[in-house]
């Protein structure tokens, strides 16, 4: 599989994620995943590192993912997200009309604090194309979040029902389109951006 580089040097991997693929394994086992198929290739290229990654991003979700290579690096990466010192921006397409064109949403996950601020870029409709930035990094955030206003993201099937909107898709409108941070080794400040997946442009080219 062609997986898209963003950036690399001694120390980092950014890709860009295809949906469908899974970042790292669950408890199923699952052999082929992001981050085997890059070591794998790491592997076959007689690089000696590992990638390890510094965050995730669900199997339908595409878009940016930042990897250590070795595991000194993956712990200073980790710090950085854990302590918010990561800014990330998503993509997200949501069902219906939005009442604000910006907003936060600030609903606790499981007990924790958990707060999204959005803002819409486009209003179609039926449907929104959302600029979302979590503040905080919940599992699932956005597409809770999204849900509890009672706009969940289109192609969502774990928080809300598909049967229950017009509008369907493949797979779950949301892309992480930004990630800003200091380097872990040279301090220096690093902002990567991409451009939309081409099928979440064709939904926008054929649901206008």
């Amino acid at each position: 599989m062609n997986i898209p580089v963003v950036f690399e040097d001694d120390w980092l991997l950014v890709v860009n994620k295809p949906a469908g693929l899974l970042s790292v394994p669950t408890p199923k086992g699952e052999l082929r995943t992001l981050t085997s198929i890059l070591n794998q290739d790491a592997q076959e290229r007689g690089l000696k590192y590992r990638l390890h990654p510094c965050h995730r991003l669900d199997r339908q979700t595409s878009g940016l993912i930042v990897f250590a290579k070795g595991k000194s690096i993956e712990k200073k990466m980790a710090y950085a997200f854990r302590n918010r010192l990561v800014h990330k921006k998503y993509i997200a397409f949501v069902h219906g009309k939005l009442a604000n064109t910006e907003g936060k949403i600030n609903l606790g996950i499981e007990g924790r604090h958990a707060l999204t601020q959005y803002r819409v870029i486009k209003q179609k409709s039926n449907y929104c194309v959302v600029e979302v930035i979590p503040v905080t990094g919940r599992t699932n955030q956005i597409r809770i979040h999204f849900k509890s206003i009672q706009h969940p993201l289109i192609g969502e099937d774990r928080f809300a029902f598909r049967k229950d909107f017009a509008l369907r898709f493949k797979r779950l409108c949301l892309e992480a389109k930004e990630l800003q941070f200091r380097h872990p080794v040279t301090g220096k400040g690093l902002k990567f951006s991409i451009d939309l997946a081409q099928d979440l442009k064709g939904f926008i080219a054929s649901h206008d």
